[in-house]
């Protein structure tokens, strides 16, 4: 077992947190731990010092408005399993997230800054046209989540600044939200493909589309061309075809699967999710 010699820092609210952010901005910073402590672990991470976040309580909760969903970043998986308000294929990505422990440590916001290309929610996060709140001591800004993943574990966060909440716009009763996770096992498993799908249909066609796919790149993406050859179209088998023949990703071979299983899985599982609209 490594020993981590590095100083916590401790603050027990955002206004304190966000001073000793100011004051330490190469510190590590620690939401639930639930991947920082494994790099640590494993010796990938070797922390000048710790933001240890744990303790700040208004970082938590969900609270719902007409404008939509203001979800802080400390929430956990369970959370977000256990909250009605949210779509129904956003709590079932919650429940993909490792096992029950997992589940009661881990964090939203973690999952977001930490930016590994195979983070089970980042795609939902796309599809559901999802904004970041970030805060420092020069003030708060929103970034679209479209904005925010640069590169592999690349964020648009500034050094001085903490992910605090996500927002999500309030949908419309024709929105249709599908998640799907393709790993080795059907639990507790890295994802090899991720899917994030919301499309809104009116009398059957389509008025709009987000399609967002995790663990087939650097970063999580739209499917942009799929979107717009599906606008406007009613979904049936000669649209849907045709749409996902246009999927351009470049997923990498690595140790979890292959770009041809990868391609092979993300057109399936597309087109099975649209068809079932």
């Amino acid at each position: 077992m490594l020993t981590c010699t590095a100083p916590v820092h401790s603050p027990r609210t955002l206004e304190d947190a966000l001073a000793t952010r100011a004051i330490h901005p190469f510190a590590t910073v620690l939401a639930g731990g639930t991947d920082v402590m494994v790099y640590i672990e494993g010796g990938s991470l070797k922390p000048s010092a710790l933001i240890d976040l744990w303790k700040i309580d208004v970082l938590r909760g969900i609270c719902t408005s007409p404008a939509g969903t203001h979800i802080g970043a400390l929430t956990t998986w369970t959370d977000i399993a256990r909250c009605e308000a949210l779509p129904a294929a956003f709590r079932d990505c919650a429940r993909t997230v490792g096992a029950a422990q997992i589940q009661n440590r881990g964090t939203v916001g973690g999952n977001i800054v930490n930016a590994s290309p195979a983070g089970d929610s980042l795609p939902m996060w796309l599809a559901l046209d999802a904004r970041f709140e970030l805060r420092s001591w020069r003030g708060v800004r929103q970034v679209a989540a479209a904005d925010f993943w640069l590169g592999y574990k690349r964020t648009a966060l500034a050094r001085d600044e903490l992910l605090t909440a996500v927002i999500v716009p309030s949908s419309s009763p024709a929105d249709h939200v599908r998640y799907r996770k393709v790993g080795t096992r059907l639990a507790q498993s890295i994802s090899k493909v991720v899917l994030g799908l919301r499309v809104r249909l009116d009398e059957g066609v389509v008025h709009e589309a987000r399609i967002a796919f995790g663990s087939v790149g650097p970063v999580p993406a739209r499917a942009l061309a799929v979107e717009a050859a599906l606008l406007g179209k009613p979904l049936n088998e000669a649209s849907v075809d045709a749409a996902v023949a246009l999927l351009d990703i470049t997923p990498l071979d690595d140790i979890r699967s292959t770009a041809d299983y990868r391609n092979a899985v993300a057109r399936r599982i597309l087109r099975a999710e649209l068809l079932s609209l």
